[in-house]
């Protein structure tokens, strides 16, 4: 296999570098962003009248690009229901005045989305949701509530799903709405996790209102939209992700005690990393060869090893967490000390291993349960019959 790119793409890594030398070490996100957009750095693939660079299709350019920004000092990256979730879903399903209004102002977080799926009762069962939406003239008004919605209370923006035919079947009675977020009718109340922090809401609608037209797709035909959607916020995990938080847990390894000597000489510990290691070797092989399908428009041998993204980045994740938290000892008894939804760095001394082994408890159920995310792996990617459904269910 040969790792390098060439030298048309050495040339490019070396433009880049450049722009970062040269950029103003306070510059704030909106203004960076602007800046790469305007060099066709960032958002490539999305037309300027909408806001993006329109840059050809290039996945290692794009690669480059992620590996050197995410690397330096600057804050780039927003939300992933904003700029992951969203405006691939409105690029993909949306009209076009939707794509004009609201995808420019989403690239530089001027808008921020939050994610109206999960309700008490319709978890990985989605398509139970019950929250509605009728028609009242122009409008649509809304009733019921949402749970589980990261970051709702910051967000200016929903996008959701919504029962507006309750006499047609379950999946074919939805609608996929956007609305605000900042108006009467709407509550939003915070739920504590296991750390303390808040990053969940609960939304609560009371006849809240938006426009007619601010529906993505047809009517009855959210599933359609959502499942485009559910493709984006599934494709998590990966190789460079999982090579900082594995160098993270070997280097508190190396600088932890253990019965007066390293940890990393205790033969449980080396067998532990040489395992996890190995799986991120995988991860990262699995990563390479989806590039070099893409880069030659290989879809076919892109889009399975996408749907496993997820379900094995999430395994690596818990191994790499619980293998810190047993490295802290006793520290492990203390409660985490951070509020913030990533508490994982480059270095093992700024990482909040406690923070993070209770976050990753949660892994497997965040974007989609991994037993669903086996479902869609074996059903949807190698063509393998249904499984058994409880009758009166789809």
């Amino acid at each position: 296999m040969d790792l390098l790119y060439g030298s048309e793409y050495d040339i490019f890594e070396q433009e880049i570098e450049q722009f970062l030398a040269d950029t103003p070490k306070h510059i704030d996100r909106r203004s960076f962003l602007q800046n790469a957009i305007g060099q066709g750095y960032v958002y490539r693939h999305i037309p300027k009248r909408f806001g993006g660079s329109e840059q050809l299709f290039d996945p290692i350019r794009e690669t480059i690009v992620s590996r050197l920004f995410d690397a330096s000092p600057f804050s780039w990256r927003l939300g992933p229901q904003s700029t992951g979730m969203i405006v691939p879903t409105l690029l993909e399903a949306g009209a076009d005045w939707q794509r004009e209004q609201f995808i420019p102002p989403t690239l530089l977080g001027d808008s921020v989305w939050c994610q109206g799926y999960s309700e008490p009762g319709a978890g990985s069962d989605l398509a139970s949701l019950r929250s509605t939406a009728h028609l009242d003239r122009d409008e649509w008004v809304i009733n019921g509530q949402k749970i589980w919605t990261s970051d709702a209370e910051d967000a200016g923006f929903m996008f959701g799903m919504f029962r507006t035919e309750p006499e047609a079947d379950k999946h074919a009675g939805i609608s996929y709405l956007l609305l605000e977020m900042n108006q009467p009718g709407l509550d939003v109340r915070p739920l504590k996790q296991i750390t303390g922090a808040t990053h969940f809401y609960e939304v609560f609608f009371d006849d809240v209102r938006t426009p007619a037209n601010w529906i993505v797709g047809e009517r009855g035909e959210g599933w359609r939209v959502a499942r485009a959607n559910l493709k984006y916020e599934r494709n998590l995990g990966g190789g460079p992700r999982l090579r900082q938080r594995f160098d993270a847990v070997l280097s508190l390894a190396q600088t932890s005690m253990r019965s007066g000597k390293p940890a990393i000489q205790d033969t449980v510990i080396r067998q532990r990393l040489a395992e996890i290691e190995g799986e991120v070797r995988c991860a990262e092989t699995m990563t390479l060869r989806q590039l070099s399908a893409a880069a030659r428009d290989e879809d076919e041998l892109v889009m399975l090893p996408l749907l496993v993204n997820k379900l094995y980045g999430t395994g690596i994740g818990e191994h790499i967490a619980q293998l810190g938290y047993d490295l802290i000892g006793d520290e492990g008894m203390i409660a985490p000390s951070r509020s913030t939804w990533d508490a994982v760095s480059a270095s093992a001394e700024e990482t909040d291993w406690v923070d993070q082994y209770l976050f990753e408890l949660a892994s497997g159920i965040a974007a989609g349960s991994s037993n669903i995310q086996r479902n869609v792996i074996g059903e949807r990617g190698l063509g393998l019959p249904r499984d058994l459904r409880t009758p009166g269910r789809s």
